[in-house]
């Protein structure tokens, strides 16, 4: 921003002059969204994998190597980048994902379906009663997070301990 005190445009004011920078922020969900489907290219460092990995390539490419030069370019794309994803689905896999919270089960999951659900009714529906049943729910379900992660924690000291 700044001003030009000099600007004459008969009034007591002074022009301004601001240049405004705009940044559109990227959601966290279409970020998470994206790197859920990674391919587990550390495979591709064993020799047998490689070598089916570059088969199956070299099989799919011939059978692109048979279609039309008036094809669409976008197309001939599509099936390019079709192909290479369904080998690299085949023979060397997906990445697993670890699971951060060892203390995470079943039941756990449970209680974040039944907030969930609170949550959706009082969104549909946002009387008192709602209201209270779903701030309810949330201090069940935080009880329990928090008394696992405890029970969790409290075993692996013992375990520790008892190494140690």
């Amino acid at each position: 921003m700044r001003s030009f005190r000099g600007a004459e445009c008969d009034t007591d004011h002074y022009l301004v002059i601001a240049k405004v920078m705009e940044s559109l922020a990227e959601g966290k969900q279409a970020v998470q969204r994206l790197e859920r489907h990674r391919f587990n290219l550390s495979r591709l460092n064993e020799l047998e994998v490689r070598k089916e990995y570059q088969i199956e390539i070299t099989n799919r490419f011939a059978a692109l190597e048979n279609l039309n030069e008036d094809e669409d370019v976008n197309k001939i794309w599509v099936n390019i980048k079709h192909n290479i994803q369904t080998s690299a689905k085949e023979s060397p896999g997906m990445h697993e994902w670890k699971q951060h919270k060892p203390w995470f089960d079943e039941k756990c999951l449970g209680f974040l379906d039944q907030r969930k659900r609170s949550k959706m009714q009082w969104a549909q529906d946002p009387r008192q009663s709602n209201v209270d049943n779903l701030n309810s729910v949330r201090r069940e379900v935080c009880r329990h997070f928090r008394n696992k992660k405890k029970e969790y924690l409290r075993a692996k000291i013992e375990e520790l301990e008892a190494n140690s």
